[in-house]
């Protein structure tokens, strides 16, 4: 839906836009129209009518103040650019770029609406049209013992004058003098509008008539539905495939925070309609969308410009026509806003004059319409000159363009008087827009349109008798062919031009495909327009666009494409969290979760890892859990060594008893007793190497059996001994004979019965529910943690809480015989033996329930440990040190306390 606009700033000037009308303005009337024609041609005189006071000739002619003739074309057609024919095509191009329309009062009739801003660039788009028909005039085979005429208009690029422009054109020749509206012109087919919005008015105004018209730079969507527009073809791709190709040119280089700017017409907004459209589930956000005014005004500009300075948005789109965007462009240079990459779409993208008069716009990319060749273009072209076409105005404002001066010095003087020059002045093709041949598009599809309609004519024209398409097999009469028996024709038109296929799909499109265009420098600070890509949107999904990014010289000859993100891409191992209230493209990166992953750039959610892995540091990939148990590592070794010194250390002291069993230190308490206490604590040792290693099952079942009943039979031993010191002392009182009770038998019994009660506890537990090996990854989920589990927790309790009963007793029962006399009471040292003990397991409790893993197994394993040493020494040192260091202390005498 290109704008075929001009680049000169828009007057302050009021201007024609797409929503005014100038119905209320066309207040000249045709006298004689009513009154002379009959009712069947009235939709004709409305036309005259509407029309008769359309705009000036190019060049500013002026009209009377009277009311006119009933004439229409020639207010518009070019003068001298017209060929008469049998069969007549008409061409609407955008001269002009700009329209002022009078103050009127209505007290006087209204003056005309003068057309400005010459446009050299259309101005070759119409050379293509009459080239074109004047080469297949020349072709003997081409639409044979017929001659194809063409009438031009310009339309301002304005869609009243544009409207005015295709009722002109209806009208047939030779009328220009008449009074009354009579004789319509013989229009087969009409080649315009550049802009969409003349495009859409042009086709609803043909529409009545079945005139088919062919748009060489219309892209909008909107022209493709066929129930609005059924007479609309293009020789270019509508605006779903440009704003599809645009989409896939920002995620190719990343760009994911863009700005939009456009302008106010149905190209702009259809076009922004499209892209948000096709950017809509992509990574792809808008961080703005500003419309450039259609009446240009500087406060609003300076908003737009605001907007795009302020933004972190580093990529700007533009849907713009050239006449729209230049003094957008030229308030952007005064304010000197850096950093922007520029992406252009096809209706400025190949603008010379943009890219000559804003340096800055240097690395812009866009997407262009293909380019192709038209033979004898250059030549045909350099023939338009004063001395080719004397006193033609459109001549002369083309010299004013190229020369800036006036070739013509015999016509009424312009509104800006130039200097005057011969009009032999030689044209080069470096001169603006108009000789810019190195790689036509848009003269490319005129000429395209124009041959598209020849073949179809010629296709009508070679129909064979009774082998036709219409009704009962019939053709149309050559000598009379009706614009919508053409239609048919080329609605199957097809051939080849510069080796592409030209044909029309059933919405009246042509095949979609656009070169990627960068513009760069010559080293003579000359811009051109370097093809970098190509997008075709005939291949499959992912494979339209190719791109040589080793050719692309970015914005600020940057060797980078620059980076347009609202929020940085999350690097493996985190997701994206999306900020509240803002677009998806703006987001923040949150590390994944202990135990989850992920692998992949910009990942939305992080993938929980199988129950036997997790997360690795980075959180980029699962790795196979830690197992752990207490092992033979430093702490399993340390426990082990100090478990085995422990054992050894009891035997030791077991040999020293054994040695000096006749002794009285030995024999004062029972020496039996003492044995089976030290064989108890040699048990209690070694049961500690049970919790170091790999849990099995039968060392899950020993732990806590062994250690149960070892530390049962240690404490009922003691416990014994405590009730043997406590009676052997009360014993000496008058009729106390408790010692007859507490015999080696007795003793024996109290030592076994207590034991059994442990024994009758452990075979319960084990046979209900026995410990056993698990695999704990709830405690740590990084780890696997291999441990016993008890089965069941009342009998560990229970255990527990039976060997804590023992110690209790033992402990209240020395502490009531710590006084009693003698020098050695071993009373004293059992209490404080069974205040280490009970002290160690009180505080093994909430050390073991906090402790996770392998600490927990190590945290029993150290308990036993503990008071198994603390019995040890508090029973035994005192003995052996009397044994060993002070024989002579070793008396009944000194032991029971005589001198």
């Amino acid at each position: 839906m290109t704008k075929a606009r001009g680049i000169k700033p828009l007057s302050s000037q009021r201007q024609v836009t797409s929503n005014q009308t100038s119905l209320g303005r066309q207040n000249i009337f045709c006298s004689q129209c009513a009154s002379q024609v009959p009712p069947a041609r009235m939709p004709l005189v409305l036309w005259c009518l509407l029309f008769v006071s359309a705009s000036p000739l190019p060049g500013g002619t002026t009209q009377p103040s009277t009311p006119p003739p009933c004439s229409t074309h020639g207010a518009f057609q070019l003068p001298g650019f017209q060929a008469a024919g049998d069969l007549m095509i008409g061409g609407i191009f955008p001269l002009h770029y700009r329209v002022e329309l009078p103050i009127t009062n209505y007290t006087s009739a209204p003056p005309k609406a003068q057309c400005h801003g010459f446009d050299p660039r259309a101005f070759r788009w119409a050379q293509s049209l009459r080239l074109a028909v004047e080469q297949i005039n020349q072709n003997q085979e081409f639409l044979p013992n017929h001659t194809l005429g063409y009438k031009i208009f310009d339309s301002c690029a304005t869609p009243i004058t544009a409207l005015r422009a295709a009722l002109s054109s209806l009208n047939g020749p030779g009328e220009e003098n008449s009074p009354l509206c009579t004789g319509t012109g013989r229009l087969l087919a009409l080649v315009g509008e550049s802009g969409s919005s003349q495009s859409i008015v042009l086709s609803r105004t043909l529409q009545p008539f079945r005139i088919p018209m062919i748009s060489y730079f219309s892209t909008c969507s909107c022209l493709s539905n066929r129930k609005e527009f059924p007479t609309f073809f293009r020789v270019v791709p509508n605006d779903d495939y440009q704003v599809k190709a645009l989409a896939r040119l920002l995620q190719q280089f990343g760009w994911r925070w863009i700005g939009v700017v456009l302008e106010d017409h149905d190209y702009g907004r259809f076009a922004l309609q499209g892209l948000r459209r096709e950017i809509q589930g992509t990574d792809v956000c808008l961080a703005y969308s500003e419309m450039i005014p259609k009446d240009y005004r500087r406060e609003r500009v300076l908003q737009i410009l605001e907007v795009m300075q302020t933004s972190s948005a580093r990529v700007v789109v533009v849907f713009s026509g050239e006449g729209e965007l230049y003094p957008f462009l030229r308030e952007f240079e005064k304010q000197k806003i850096p950093g922007l990459q520029w992406v252009a779409s096809e209706a400025w993208v190949s603008a010379k004059v943009l890219a000559e008069a804003f340096p800055f716009l240097d690395g812009t990319v866009g997407f262009a319409v293909r380019e192709g060749k038209v033979p004898g273009l250059g030549e045909f072209v350099r023939k338009v000159n004063p001395e080719t076409y004397p006193s033609n105005p459109l001549v002369r404002e083309l010299w004013g363009e190229l020369y800036g001066c006036d070739p013509f010095p015999s016509l009424p003087p312009s509104t800006t008087p130039l200097p005057l020059c011969t009009g032999k002045e030689v044209l080069l093709e470096e001169q603006s827009a108009y000789m810019d041949f190195s790689g036509p598009r848009v003269s490319y599809n005129v000429y395209k349109a124009v041959y598209a309609i020849a073949h179809s004519l010629h296709s009508l024209l070679s129909c064979q008798p009774d082998a036709g398409p219409f009704l009962n097999q019939s053709c149309a009469l050559s000598s009379n062919i009706d614009p919508w028996q053409l239609q048919h024709y080329l609605q199957e038109v097809s051939f080849n031009a510069s080796g592409e296929e030209v044909n029309f799909d059933l919405k009246g499109d042509s095949i979609p495909s656009y070169d990627l265009m960068n513009w760069q420098r010559n080293p003579d600070g000359n811009p051109r327009f370097v093809k970098v890509g190509l997008f075709d949107g005939t291949k499959d999904s992912g494979k339209e666009l190719v791109i040589q990014e080793e050719a692309i010289v970015w914005a600020g000859h940057q060797s980078q494409a620059v980076v347009s993100v609202c929020s940085s891409s999350c690097a493996p191992g985190s997701r994206k969290a999306v900020r509240h209230g803002e677009p998806l493209c703006c987001f923040d990166c949150v590390p994944c979760d202990s135990g989850k992953i992920s692998n992949q750039t910009d990942s939305i959610e992080c993938t929980v890892c199988p129950e036997d892995f997790w997360s690795n540091d980075d959180g980029t990939r699962c790795i196979p859990k830690t197992v752990e148990f207490l092992s033979h590592d430093a702490m399993g070794l340390s426990l082990t060594v100090i478990a085995v010194a422990g054992a050894c250390l009891t035997i030791a002291v077991l040999g020293v008893f054994l040695h000096n069993r006749n002794t009285p230190i030995v024999r004062i308490n029972n020496s039996e007793l003492s044995y089976f206490i030290l064989i108890s604590l040699t048990l209690c040792f070694l049961c500690a190497l049970v919790f170091v290693g790999e849990p099995t099952t039968w060392s899950c079942m020993l732990r806590h059996t062994a250690f149960s009943i070892t530390f049962s039979l240690c404490i009922s031993c003691i416990l014994g001994k405590t009730l043997v010191v406590l009676a052997a002392f009360t014993s000496t009182r008058p009729g106390n004979n408790i010692m007859r009770w507490l015999g080696p038998r007795q003793q024996r019994v109290i030592i076994f019965s207590c034991t059994l009660v442990q024994v009758i506890i452990c075979t319960a537990w084990l046979t209900d529910a026995p410990p056993f090996p698990s695999r704990n990854s709830q405690h740590q989920s990084s780890k696997i943690i291999l441990e016993c589990s008890v089965g069941s927790s009342l009998a560990f309790w229970c255990v527990l809480g039976y060997i804590s009963l023992l110690a209790c007793l033992c402990f209240v029962l020395a502490f009531l015989a710590r006084k009693l006399p003698g020098n050695f009471n071993e009373a004293k040292f059992i209490t404080f033996s069974m205040l280490i003990f009970c002290a160690v397991w009180v505080s093994f409790i909430p050390a073991y329930v906090s402790s996770p893993g392998k600490y927990a197994d190590a945290v029993e394993t150290f308990a036993i440990l503990a008071s198994s040493y603390g019995l040890l020494f508090c029973l035994f040192a005192p003995k052996c040190f009397i044994i060993l260091l002070r024989p002579e202390q070793n008396t009944k005498q000194h032991l029971m306390g005589k001198k």
